[in-house]
């Protein structure tokens, strides 16, 4: 699948498949955990702080329910998504977690709404339950038979023909490149080539904490094809950092020392750090380099608050106006590539827990997706959703 020729920009949305029981989720946060558990218990961590965030449209739904695939496919076709790049998780040794959503869509060829895979490749830890020390689930990269078993899994995904390409080649995101052993990139092209296709297309994710220097010529980024930021964390950090803001920050997250701040701990004294949308949005991809081989991001918006309290990360006031600003800017730094490679990432369709989401929500319903179609498809008259199909929620 090499995209639409009447869209401005090929949109991948990060797709995350946390909402179903596990037996993992059962055993380390309580029986029938999903993402919509952290979403529901959200508090107000500040005054005017947006949470909790509850969705419209498709309900508190349930993965393992097809209905509810097949509803969240057409309401992201008609709006402007090309397709979903689902979290994918393989920590070695063949271990794989949340695979019961994506494995039924290949299973039943339903939704017929392309994909790709952007591999998950970190170790799972108790950041949760505010111990992120803890290790449950190690990623390791045992070697080149581990590696071969990964691509024969994939390879199963590669050959539908929903599966996202660029002139063939399946897409391929990675999210710790700076973590993949070398030779992987060079085992897998190899192994493609045997199995007929013209090779892989990789993606690197990068944001300002991997290796220092310049996070978009990082000797390992070298062998992938293409590079993106990774939102927020491109951003964190390099925002606002004039002594006043700096102040202003530190009043308003109630920071007063490392000694005292050690000691109050996760008290209701503590608030989360706190930056301004409109300061991301003017910041976006102007360190980007206007070269082929990198690709935007976008970002609707982020508050992880839900999932990690006041160790989380909050981005205040988005709206419609300044999404469709950031969407644009980054349709523009595409617009003149061919047209296989006006790929944007967008991060993300459903990952609620962190305030990153595109499916319609009750504060701004289908705001953000309208915004969306009407960048992407600019000379289309305007039109109502296609039909959903009936969700469970």
């Amino acid at each position: 699948m090499n995209g639409d020729p009447g869209a401005a920009a090929r949109v991948f949305a990060f797709y995350l498949p946390q909402f179903h029981p596990t037996v993992e989720n059962d055993a380390w946060w309580g029986a029938g955990f999903t993402e919509w558990t952290n979403v529901s218990r959200a508090q107000k961590l500040f005054p005017g702080h947006l949470q909790p965030r509850f969705p419209a449209d498709l309900g508190f739904y349930d993965l393992r329910v097809p209905e509810t695939r097949i509803a969240q496919a057409d309401l992201a076709r008609a709006n402007g998504v090309e397709g979903f790049c689902y979290w994918h998780y393989w920590f070695g040794h063949g271990r794989r977690i949340l695979e019961r959503p994506f494995e039924e869509v290949l299973a039943t060829k339903q939704p017929d709404f392309p994909f790709s895979f952007a591999w998950a490749n970190h170790s799972w830890t108790g950041i949760w339950s505010g111990k992120p020390g803890s290790v449950l689930l190690k990623q390791e990269y045992p070697g080149r038979e581990d590696e071969l078993a990964h691509f024969t899994w994939a390879r199963r995904a590669f050959e539908d023909p929903r599966y996202q390409c660029v002139d063939g080649k399946p897409v391929f995101a990675v999210f710790a490149p700076n973590e993949v052993p070398h030779g992987f990139i060079d085992h897998w092209r190899e192994l493609a080539h045997k199995a007929g296709y013209p090779g892989m297309y990789f993606v690197a994710m990068t944001d300002k904490y991997q290796g220092g220097g310049d996070r978009y010529h990082s000797p390992a980024f070298a062998e992938y094809d293409a590079v993106t930021p990774h939102p927020p964390y491109d951003f964190v950090g390099g925002l606002k950092q004039d002594f006043v803001s700096k102040v202003g920050r530190r009043i308003k997250e109630r920071r007063f020392g490392q000694r005292l701040d050690t000691a109050l701990g996760n008290s209701r004294l503590r608030r989360p750090p706190r930056y301004d949308y409109a300061d991301a949005v003017e910041m976006a991809l102007r360190d980007l380099p206007d070269e082929r081989r990198f690709l935007p991001a976008v970002m609707p918006g982020w508050d992880n608050t839900p999932r990690s309290g006041v160790r989380g990360i909050a981005f205040e006031n988005a709206t419609p106006e300044l999404f469709r600003q950031y969407m644009q800017k980054a349709v523009d730094r595409v617009a003149n590539r061919p047209a296989g490679e006006r790929i944007i990432f967008l991060k993300a369709w459903n990952e609620w827990a962190e305030g990153n989401f595109m499916e319609p929500d009750a504060l701004h319903g289908h705001a953000f997706l309208e915004v969306l179609r009407n960048v992407i498809y600019p000379s289309a008259p305007m039109q109502r959703e296609a039909p959903l199909a009936e969700a469970a929620a």
